[in-house]
């Protein structure tokens, strides 16, 4: 073999070795960001998923915090909520409604789908307060006010969990209001008094405290209120059971509680 071959030999050689170098280098770099990725991911060990959560009315700003709270601390997991009156969810739970966990504004109706769910836990409570125009223009005071058959007064539907508390405290004072209206959700009880549609209704504390620039809420004494409580619970039709569960779980932890009472919501 001449010198000059192998000296060819050694200098195509060198510039393999080289053209490979960087090559390496970038799988290399990929490698350590996709492990990063799963690492960061599965640091929880809950496993990634797309979960649906079925969840009461008075829960919708919320639980748009906390849902996204939740994603920040499971990365690859995503959220979507799903609002409306509880006996609307409970309907949709019973009709098969695709979905991994629920959040009623009542453990009755949450009792009334022990067939379809998980163990409840509840993850907060709630009071009701009176709801007027901005300035209390009708200057209401109390739940007696609202017996005035000159007021407009709207309340939510009986078969609702904040139209069955309205009843119940308005019941147990004896007083007789007669409703303009009866609404299917808190939120649309809320809407009727901050368009002018109602001098007052029936709601959520933590309803009448998104929408201050329009509502005035009058406290009604404990004595006089009903405390809501508000179950989560997995649901037995989900295909995440894993992830739905640790969602639920998270509920009740010291992070999700500081976002529930920030709102308003009082700890379970």
């Amino acid at each position: 073999m001449s010198l000059a071959f192998t000296r060819r030999r050694t200098a195509a050689t060198i510039l393999t070795a080289a053209l490979l170098v960087p090559l390496a280098a970038c799988g290399s770099d990929n490698d350590k960001k996709d492990s990063g990725a799963d690492a960061s991911a599965s640091a929880t060990g809950v496993p990634k998923a797309d979960l649906t959560v079925l969840a009461a009315s008075s829960l919708t700003d919320v639980f748009k915090t906390a849902g996204a709270a939740y994603e920040k601390e499971h990365p690859g997991t995503k959220v979507k909520f799903s609002f409306a009156g509880s006996q609307e969810l409970a309907a949709q739970v019973k009709q098969g409604a695709p979905a991994d966990a629920l959040v009623t504004a009542d453990t009755k109706t949450m009792d009334g789908l022990k067939s379809d769910t998980g163990t409840p836990a509840v993850i907060a409570k709630n009071r009701l307060v009176i709801a007027t125009g901005k300035g209390n223009p009708e200057k209401i005071d109390n739940l007696k006010d609202l017996s005035d058959t000159k007021l407009k007064v709207v309340l939510a539907a009986a078969e609702v969990p904040v139209g069955r508390y309205s009843k119940q405290i308005l019941d147990a004072q004896k007083i007789t209001v007669k409703p303009v209206s009866q609404e299917p959700n808190v939120r649309a009880v809320l809407s009727k008094v901050e368009l002018g549609e109602a001098d007052a209704g029936l709601v959520y504390k933590t309803d009448a405290a998104t929408a201050t620039d329009k509502v005035e809420a009058i406290d009604i004494p404990d004595a006089q209120n009903a405390v809501a409580s508000y179950p989560a619970a997995t649901l037995k039709t989900t295909k995440n059971s894993e992830a739905a569960d640790a969602f639920v779980k998270w509920l009740s932890t010291p992070e999700a509680l500081k976002i529930l009472t920030d709102a308003g919501f009082q700890q379970p």
